[in-house]
Order: structure tokens, then C-alpha cells, then sequence
């Protein structure tokens, strides 16, 4: 089945909606760089990597979950005024619903009311540390951005790498999804 899909402009920057007909999830990817093309499939590839992070957890609460693909200077800025580091990042996560490990502990006030969907949080994700990140370990860009996605979701699902156990733990996961996508380490 063909995905429904609204493509809107909003002062030069492209977002794209996706729900799918067999997914509870509606992914909303707003490209705001201008480094690198974002073409079709990797968008495509964001969306399978979201909703295949949703079904290992078998999370099928329907939810929102916002991707914003930005350049170095804007996750620059964004690490520096939200999270006081001065430097840029290749992926943060901005959770809206309180989870721990998978887990909703509360969706106080979380709800889209015309949807009835969980407002799950966004995602910011770096696209050209993405491809310096990719040609430095040796991989595709396209594995890069797909286990940052992963990366970001497992946040927003409540998972953290506070310590070497959490973080082997989630590490964990986010391969295993990666493996389903055919995405395995080279």
C-alpha cells in the first residue's frame, strides 16, 4: 500500500508528513539545511528506521515523531543554548512523553487532540556531521543517518547511555534494527 503523504513549504523549508496505512506513527521530516540533497530514499530510510525502532519495542501506541535535518552550525547552536555544550553534535532528542526503557510513565497533556495521537518528541539530526561521521568509520551515509535515527528514537522511547550497561544496552538495540533494515556493520 502506498503511503499517504503531504508535502508542505513553509518559508523555504520542505516538510514532509508520512503516515502510514500499516503504522500507528506519523513521522514528520522537515529538511532545514541546504548542504547535502536529501533525496526520496533517505527519507524513505528515516521513516523505516522510526518505525522498525517502534515495532522491536512493540510500541504501537499511535504517536508523532518530528525529524529535523539542520547543518553543523544550527545543532551547534542548539547544543549550546539547550544543553550548555559548546560544540556541535551529530543527533539530540527532545522527548515530549515521559518514558523510562519503553515504558510511557506519563502522557500528561502529550495528546495531538485532532489526531489522538501521542506527541512522542523531535529529533535534530546533523546531516553533514552524519556524512563526515559515515566516511570516518567507514560505512554508507545511509547506514550513518539510519542509526542516528535509531539513536534518537531510543531516547525518545526513554533510553539513555548514563552508563557502559545502558549504553551496551541501547547500542544493542539500535544494531539489532539496523540488522533488519540490512544495515549491518561492514
Amino acid at each position: 500500500m502506498e503511503a499517504d503523504r503531504d508535502v508542505e513549504n513553509s518559508g523555504g523549508m520542505e516538510i514532509n508528513k508520512n503516515m502510514n496505512n500499516n503504522s500507528n506513527v506519523e513521522i514528520i521530516i522537515q529538511n532545514m539545511q541546504d548542504k547535502l540533497g536529501i533525496t526520496k530514499e533517505i527519507e524513505n530510510l528515516l521513516r523505516n528506521a522510526v518505525e522498525a525502532c517502534l515495532e522491536y519495542e512493540c510500541f504501537s501506541i499511535p504517536c508523532e515523531i518530528s525529524i529535523l535535518l539542520v547543518d553543523d552550525k544550527e545543532i551547534f547552536e542548539l547544543n549550546n543554548r539547550l544543553r550548555g555544550i559548546d560544540s556541535p553534535t551529530d543527533v539530540l532528542s527532545f522527548p515530549i512523553v515521559e518514558m523510562k526503557n519503553g515504558t510511557i510513565i506519563s502522557t500528561l497533556g502529550d495528546m495531538d487532540p485532532d489526531s489522538k495521537s501521542i506527541l512522542m518528541g523531535d529529533i535534530v539530526i546533523s546531516i553533514e556531521t552524519a556524512y563526515k561521521q559515515a566516511e570516518e568509520y567507514g560505512h554508507t551515509f545511509e547506514r550513518e543517518i539510519a542509526f542516528l535515527t535509531t539513536h534518537g528514537v531510543f531516547h525518545l522511547l526513554g533510553y539513555d547511555h548514563d552508563d557502559s550497561k545502558s549504553e551496551e544496552a541501547m547500542i544493542g538495540r539500535q544494531e539489532a534494527v539496523l540488522e533488519k533494515l540490512g544495515l549491518n556493520r561492514e
